[in-house]
């Protein structure tokens, strides 16, 4: 029995106009339950390649399957079983915290005091229970961060990808983030996730893939890949990988 959330053959992806493809004909499978670390510099392939598995650009080539389903066939149907929180900030600022939920949780067909439920919920869980009824604008950039992911899981997504969810914020804010998203992962929510924070990452993933120039350069467990490479932790192993040079 297969029991990977995400199977991906030979991705490709070259952009309009681009010299170069920002993803090359990459490989690998993401198991159900864990906690994947996507990690590269700038300018690597990993925002391309989330991209592309949540149905907003299309592959030049290649297939991926999610959750046993095709991502060529059934893109309307895989959106709606996974979530996305994108690296900006992804509401309306006029609107207030619970006028942007309530949107976004119809836009999944939640409605009634199902979906009430859950926005009372989630608010409680990041500690915005006071902050209902006020406008996004307001909000400090760790609040917005926190905001940003009940907007992603409000509609209990058995996926979930996360774009560098924690840069910019208070240590406060990024505690509370991980430490909720170890809790969805314990409920079942297998999280693809991407980030330049690697000693989060380290304590964070059960797999990583480290991805450059578009490839995949190593794979694995993050203890046996730092092991594999002789480095003492993801930090070490990843600037050995990618080099020190500045990517922007």
């Amino acid at each position: 029995m297969n029991n990977a959330a995400i199977e991906v053959k030979n991705l490709y992806k070259v952009y309009k106009g681009a010299a170069i493809p920002a993803v090359k004909s990459i490989s690998f499978s993401i198991e159900q339950g864990s906690i994947f670390g996507l990690l590269g510099p700038n300018g690597a392939g990993k925002t391309t390649t989330i991209s592309i598995l949540c149905g907003l650009i299309q592959a030049s080539s290649g297939e991926a399957t999610l959750l046993g389903l095709s991502l060529k066939n059934n893109v309307q149907q895989i959106k709606q079983l996974i979530g996305v929180v994108p690296q900006e900030i992804a509401l309306y600022p006029t609107l207030t915290a619970y006028e942007n939920l309530r949107y976004i949780g119809n836009m999944y067909g939640l409605s009634g005091k199902n979906l009430r439920t859950k926005i009372k919920e989630n608010l409680d869980i990041v500690g915005l229970s006071s902050h209902t009824n006020h406008r996004i604008e307001t909000f400090s950039g760790g609040m917005k961060r926190r905001i940003n992911l009940v907007a992603g899981i409000l509609h209990t997504p058995k996926i979930l990808f996360l774009d560098e969810p924690t840069v910019g914020v208070d240590v406060q804010s990024r505690n509370l983030i991980t430490e909720h998203l170890h809790l969805l992962n314990k409920q079942g929510c297998t999280i693809i996730y991407t980030s330049h924070l690697m000693e989060e990452a380290e304590n964070l993933c059960s797999a990583i893939a480290v991805i450059d120039h578009g490839e995949i350069i190593a794979s694995g467990k993050p203890k046996d890949v730092i092991k594999e490479h002789n480095t003492e932790n993801l930090e070490q192993l990843f600037l050995k990988l990618t080099g020190k040079t500045l990517r922007d």
